[in-house]
Order: structure tokens, then sequence, then C-alpha cells
């Protein structure tokens, strides 16, 4: 009976049944980037043992490193092991050095998230107040200066590929002034430039979008009435306000994240920060596909887990949401 029960009570409580379908579609979802990320292999023109070893490998050893790596099985049978050893923390083997791809991924992944987040930190620390700001300095078309020079501003650097402003801030504050290391991660000096590189471009475009949807709230009755109450400005603006701004806020912000954290490959390459960005150029021109994959998964995965805390997070904030879709 209690299972008999189970499906009606999830369909009788919104929030449940929005739970459940954001795990249905986080599991399809799941299931078919490791299905694509096991394809990655298959679908390479030739044999990838052969590219990743080199023309003059001698052929016993492109013959064992097949076996080892279970490339002769039949396709079937390989989809199967292969989901096997994820389900056991087993991402394969590398081509190149004969390192599990796990450890390798161990290894690097702490430096790439050490990155992405300090980042999107700052592009929330960043972008939140600034787009609150404009959005109270010029509401209702006041100070139409202070806008074109905030919206000129955000979209310039919005603008400006991640690489080619790691590229400028090295130029500049590594080689001509320098304030900071040009590469590696020794201290937290070596975090800023990466950061700012990382930060910049999202912080502007989020700033804007904060801009727009608390120039959207401020116009709610309910903003005049907390104002007819003659409440204190701080009060309209941060208790009133801000919160009912945020929804769409977060929704851009997840989406920034995961963005960020593949713009990692950029700039890990320009400060050679020993994340998964620069091991994954590297495991592409040595043609280690193994590696390549485990990487690409790892980030898929990311990508996914960041957008279901997003739904859950905004379904919190925002229980309306939940009954809108049921």
């Amino acid at each position: 009976m209690t299972v008999a029960l189970a499906p009606a009570v999830v369909r009788g409580n919104p929030w449940l049944s929005f739970a459940a379908r954001r795990l249905v579609r986080f599991a399809i979802s799941l299931w078919v980037l490791v299905t694509t990320a096991f394809l990655m292999i298959q679908l390479i023109p030739g044999d990838p043992v052969r590219a990743a070893l080199g023309l003059t490998a001698p052929v016993e050893l492109v013959n064992a490193r097949r076996a080892a790596l279970g490339l002769d099985d039949p396709l079937w049978l390989q989809y199967v092991h292969y989901l096997g050893g994820l389900f056991g923390g087993d991402f394969g083997t590398s081509m190149m050095s004969g390192q599990p791809v796990s450890e390798v991924i161990g290894d690097r992944l702490p430096a790439t998230v050490g990155l992405a987040l300090p980042a999107f930190a700052v592009v929330i620390a960043v972008a939140i107040p600034l787009g609150v700001l404009f959005a109270v300095l010029t509401r209702g078309g006041r100070r139409r200066g202070s806008e074109l020079a905030f919206t000129s501003t955000s979209v310039l650097l919005a603008a400006i590929p991640e690489f080619l402003l790691a590229v400028a801030l090295v130029a500049f504050f590594s080689v001509q002034l320098g304030w900071f290391p040009v590469a590696g991660s020794e201290g937290a000096g070596s975090l800023v430039l990466p950061v700012i590189a990382l930060a910049l471009g999202p912080a502007s475009v989020l700033a804007r979008i904060v801009r727009v949807e608390t120039l959207s709230v401020l116009g709610n009755d309910f903003i005049r009435t907390a104002r007819a109450k003659r409440l204190p400005a701080r009060l309209v603006y941060l208790r009133h306000a801000l919160p009912n701004a945020l929804t769409a806020t977060l929704t851009m912000g997840g989406l920034m994240l995961t963005g960020m954290v593949a713009g990692t490959v950029l700039v890990e390459n320009v400060f050679a920060w020993p994340g998964l960005g620069s091991t994954i150029a590297q495991s592409i021109l040595q043609k280690d596909y193994p590696l390549v994959q485990g990487i690409v998964l790892v980030y898929g995965v990311g990508v996914l887990l960041v957008n279901l805390m997003v739904d859950v997070l905004l379904s919190v904030l925002d229980p309306r949401s939940t009954i809108r879709e049921g």
C-alpha cells in the first residue's frame, strides 16, 4: 500500500513533483552525456591507440594497449564495461602515461575548482551590488549619462574574450609592472589575474541583467506601497526589491558558472594553471583520448549539477515556479 500511495503523494505535492521531474531529467541527461563520452573514442577515424602512440610504435605495443583498454571487445561489451567502471570510479587509463584517468582528474580538479569558485564569487559580489546601484540611480529615466556610461562599459568589457583579456593582463600587470606572477599557482597573488580574466566578462553581463530586473521590480505596486509606508530606502531596496530580482539573476548566474568552468580551459593555458583546462589541452595534442573522455565527462557532470542546484534554489526562492511547471 505504501508503494502504491507514493506516486499519489508525489503528484499531490507540487514541490515533490517538481523535484521528481528534475531528477528524471538529470538522470536522462547524465545517461546521454555518458553515452556520448563513450562514443567519443569509437567515432574517431582510424585507430585511436595508433594515433596516440604514433606511427612508429611497434605493432606489439599497439595491440597490447588495445587489449588493455578493451578496444578489441564488441561495442556493447565495451559499453557495459565502461558503465561498470564509472560506477566504480574507474574512468579508464591514460594512453600516454598509463596512469588511471581518475587519478589525473583527482590531482587536477581541485586547481580548476579553486579557480572557478573564487571567480564566480567575484562575479556575484560585484554584479549584484553594481546592478542594484545603477538601477536605483537611473530609475525613472534619471541620470541618462550614468546609464549610458554603465551600459557602454559593461557591453565593452563583456565583449572581450577571456583568452585575449588574460594575455593583456599578463603583459601589463606581470611583464610591465611585475605586480603578479606570470604563471603558476604559487600563493594568493597568482590567483588574482586568472580570476579577473574569468570574472570580468560575466560580471559585466550579470550586472546589466540585475539592473534591468531591479528596474522592473521597482515599478511594481508593492514597491510603491512600501514607499507609501515611508519605509527606509535601505529596507525597500534590500528587503523588497532585491529578493524579487534575484530569480532571473540566479538563473543567469548558474548558466554563467557553467560557462566559466569551460572558460578555464583557455585561461589555465595562458597562466599555466595546473587544472583540468590545461590538462585537456595537452591530452588533445597528445591524442590521449581516454583522458580527454574523462575530463569531458567531469565537465559535463559539473554543468548538469549546477543546473540542478539552480533549479532547486529557484524553487525555494520562488515556490510559484513549481506550480507553474506542474
